[in-house]
């Protein structure tokens, strides 16, 4: 029988210390002299005011995915005993993006070029032209060397948000992407995001159309009173159809403008992270596996991978707080039980509860909790059933999420 890794294999690790992200970071470390034994991702060191390198201390420094001014440069650090590992040519996305997506970013160039102008839709096209998930060897390094920046930048960006709320605040929303906007589950899905943000919790999707985008959006809108939110979806609703991608699109752009949400920034007063999208939109971890179907933008941040693998594992790790689980196929079914594996094993520390919307759903269409309950009965930790709970009341799901 597996047992769980030793927690210190499976807890994100604090790198803050030695890791250079932003500008303000890196020149607070060249003003001191040395950049020895740190490592500098994804700056733009090729622009104004351009840095003087040459009589800063650079042994064991690994500069990723950044820009100098000219290859001499690059070539003087390596030199100095510096490691380079510049950003590849012709590639459309960052090869260590040193911050998480926001929806501008993955919406950027619609109002010049539509769906196919966006940034999100020239990186999937890339991505298609390239191999796919099967990719040639320049491309898969690239890739795992953006996936690698996203995982890390997940980190920074969640690290304020639990160390203030702790890992039970983060909940997951599952279910299915073809759930059009307007109908009575996709409703439910962003009052259950809306009254979820709410509460202090921060609403974790994987970034899809359908019940992922309604969770997003409820939660997008969580500071605005809850007439606006019907009256959001209903604006959404004229648009319902995902596969429409312009008019999907466009519908979602004309939200944000007509409601963007009353939710000043926040910082966290010791590690000085932004809080505030937190509570305006929470987080989206999508994968360009999936790039034929339009980008949720209601989130306020935006992981997006291109390893579907990873990207499932990261919302399951961090959804300590409970699952919800809507109405849905193949997809949300896998994610079911590969919850219910680290439950089982205690892969990732205690689980919150596996919430189950539409109990006629889940005990007959696609019975789903008899076999869970019995796995879940037989957990080496003890009997885990009493985590599953079904019904048809949103406000209930809400209750049992944030009890205690």
């Amino acid at each position: 029988m597996p047992t769980p890794p030793p927690a210190d294999v499976l807890s994100p690790h604090d790198t803050s210390a030695t890791e250079i992200e932003t500008r303000s970071a890196f020149e607070q470390r060249l003003a001191g002299g040395s950049l020895a034994g740190l490592t500098v991702q994804g700056l733009r060191l090729d622009v104004d005011p351009v840095p003087d390198l040459s009589g800063t201390e650079v042994t064991g420094t690994l500069f990723v995915g950044c820009r100098f001014a000219s290859r001499e440069v690059g070539a003087d650090l390596v030199r100095r005993g510096a490691n380079v590992v510049p950003p590849f040519s012709g590639l459309p996305y960052p090869t260590q993006p040193s911050h998480l997506y926001t929806p501008e970013d993955l919406a950027a160039g619609f109002a010049e070029g539509g769906f196919a102008g966006m940034y999100d839709t020239r990186v999937y096209e890339h991505f298609r032209v390239h191999g796919g998930a099967l990719p040639e060897v320049k491309e898969a390094l690239g890739q795992r060397l953006h996936d690698h920046g996203v995982d890390n930048a997940l980190v920074d960006a969640t690290r304020a948000w639990l160390a203030a709320h702790g890992p039970q605040s983060v909940v997951g929303v599952m279910g299915g992407h073809a759930v059009r906007r307007g109908s009575v589950p996709y409703r439910m899905a962003a009052v259950l995001g809306w009254e979820l943000a709410r509460a202090d919790r921060l609403v974790v999707t994987g970034g899809g159309p359908g019940v992922m985008e309604a969770a997003n959006l409820g939660a997008y809108l969580s500071s605005r009173p809850a007439g606006e939110l019907t009256a959001a979806i209903d604006l959404l609703a004229t648009a319902p159809d995902f596969t429409d991608h312009d008019r999907y699109t466009s519908a979602a752009l004309e939200v944000r403008v007509r409601y963007a949400p009353a939710v000043p920034r926040q910082r966290d007063p010791d590690l000085n992270l932004d809080l505030g999208w937190a509570r305006a939109g929470g987080l989206a971890i999508p994968t360009w596996l999936y790039g034929h179907e339009p980008a949720n933008l209601f989130a306020g941040r935006i992981a997006k991978y291109f390893s579907n693998a990873i990207r499932e594992d990261t919302i399951l790790r961090l959804a300590r707080g409970g699952i919800v689980f809507a109405p849905g196929r193949a997809g949300t079914v896998q994610e079911v039980f590969q919850a219910a594996t680290k439950t089982y094993y205690g892969t990732d520390g205690a689980s919150g509860a596996y919430v189950f919307l539409d109990r006629a759903y889940w005990t007959t269409e696609l019975p789903v909790e008899s076999l869970l309950r019995p796995l879940l009965a037989a957990s080496p930790f003890g009997d885990l059933s009493g985590t599953v709970h079904l019904t048809d009341d949103v406000h209930e799901a809400v209750r049992v999420l944030t009890a205690g």
